[in-house]
């Protein structure tokens, strides 16, 4: 009984996901109502010290990198800046490499730390115009853009600002650049293969004589790119962010802040300040600093263009980094919810039949991501449950840290999408197609992206690259 309460309990939350309603509402309905029908005297309890504390600690960790990162995609945008890195791209590649083109695009901005959000309304009317232009079908641009914006440069190469690889750091002592060997290899593989089945979806609609189609709704305006800026100037914040990410992290914060770091001029008689354990905390001080600087960078570039909108712009990006912020806390206080029932410890021994930790590990964090709809609140998840666990393990068989961080970032980022996601349903919006004409090239994607991160564990074992 105690299993199926908190079955129950993920189900509910996975159905009303899908529904499109709030989790931040319904995280701590479905959570306590778990704890309710397991022994209802504990609900205040577990709400208080359990599912609050849980929320406000992911919060506290993570909100600066969805602010920096929600304000930083913001800036490119406003400047012009995503638009002329789109055009400049599309240039060079020619109209010939539409598919081609609109995923290095969106490999180039995630990469470079734009939310993926902000990708899909930035490149979509550039898609739109050359699928128009070559006679491909609008509805592979879903599966196009999300190969670009929402696969390897999300979570596999090193490197990258997106929340999906950061998490990670503060469970296994890692930083952003963890496995850089397996990452690389895995994220290249995605996207050849990603590309492959992109090429053969279009000689299909190619050979049953099928183009771009007409009576589309969201059509883009047609696109003046005279006046953009140049692709150089608006391409240096996103390469400053990637550079002062890799100095801060591996030479500057290893260099002044130590374990035990703490503040001996705090107020005598007020509580001190100390980061007991730095790596746990340092990856993601220095994915702020690399984003901060980059936001400035944008405004010193590009002041008079951005500053006549930075207002409402910035209220928007703040809105939106708040929301999803708070649905991932949500996702991630109702995880440490259901880790704590009694029901848990059977879905936890049933993993423990997979003896392998990596595949475990894999296993564990797409499960959840599928369930929530959501990669960083499906890893959130995972890792608040299980990642001592997952330490232990890899421990005994002397697997490094950073490959658990390499894994279970990669695995984040495989069954999330499914038709429940926020950022699939976003997606279909701005292009205006529907799950029924569009979602089964970004399911086939996700697929892809999922078996990947086997195949990455495979070559682990094979090779002992890391």
């Amino acid at each position: 009984m105690s299993f199926l309460i908190a079955l129950g309990a993920l189900a509910f939350l996975m159905f009303v996901a899908y529904r499109g309603m709030s989790v931040i509402l319904f995280a701590p309905i479905a959570a306590l109502g778990a704890v309710l029908l397991t022994d209802p005297a504990a609900v205040p309890a577990m709400f208080t010290d359990k599912f609050m504390v849980s929320m406000v600690s992911f919060v506290k960790a993570y909100f600066p990198v969805f602010l920096l990162g929600a304000v930083f995609g913001k800036v490119i945008e406003m400047s012009g800046f995503a638009k002329s890195i789109v055009a400049a791209t599309v240039r060079v590649l020619g109209a010939g490499q539409a598919m081609f083109a609109i995923v290095i695009v969106g490999c180039i901005l995630t990469y470079g730390g734009v939310s993926l959000f902000v990708v899909v309304f930035a490149v979509y009317p550039f898609a739109a115009e050359m699928f128009r232009a070559s006679n491909i079908p609008k509805r592979l641009i879903p599966g196009t853009i999300a190969l670009g914006a929402f696969t390897a440069t999300m979570d596999s190469f090193p490197g990258t600002p997106q929340i999906q690889n950061i998490i990670p750091t503060s469970y296994f002592g890692t930083n952003a650049y963890a496995a850089p060997v397996l990452g690389t290899i895995g994220g290249l593989l995605i996207l050849a293969i990603g590309m492959v089945y992109l090429n053969w979806r279009r000689r299909q609609a190619l050979a049953a004589g099928e183009g771009y189609g007409e009576g589309h709704t969201n059509e883009p305006e047609p696109i003046d790119t005279a006046s953009l800026p140049n692709p150089i100037l608006a391409v240096s914040p996103l390469v400053i962010v990637g550079v002062v990410n890799w100095i801060l992290t591996n030479k500057v914060i290893p260099t002044f802040y130590k374990d035990g770091y703490s503040i001996p001029w705090i107020t005598p008689g007020q509580p001190g300040v100390t980061v007991a354990k730095i790596s746990s905390i340092s990856a993601i001080w220095a994915v702020e600093g690399a984003l901060l600087l980059g936001i400035l960078v944008v405004l010193a570039f590009s002041f008079k263009t951005v500053v006549a909108k930075f207002a409402d712009g910035t209220k928007a990006a703040i809105a939106g980094a708040l929301l999803a912020s708070m649905n991932t806390a949500s996702e991630y206080g109702f995880g440490s919810v259901i880790a704590a029932l009694p029901g848990f410890l059977v879905v936890r021994d049933g993993l423990a039949a997979i003896p392998d930790p990596l595949i475990r590990e894999a296993v564990t964090v797409t499960s959840l991501a599928g369930i929530t709809g959501s990669a960083s609140g499906g890893m959130g998840i995972a890792l608040a449950a299980m990642a001592n666990t997952f330490k232990d393990m890899a421990t005994a068989a002397g697997i490094p840290f950073e490959v658990l961080h390499r894994v279970a970032s990669m695995a984040s980022g495989g069954m999330d999408t499914l038709p429940h996601n926020g950022a699939v349903i976003t997606l279909l919006m701005v292009t205006g197609l529907t799950h029924k004409t569009s979602y089964k090239d970004v399911f086939a994607i996700t697929c892809i992206k999922t078996s990947m991160v086997f195949v990455v564990i495979a070559l682990y074992y094979l090779t002992g690259l890391v």
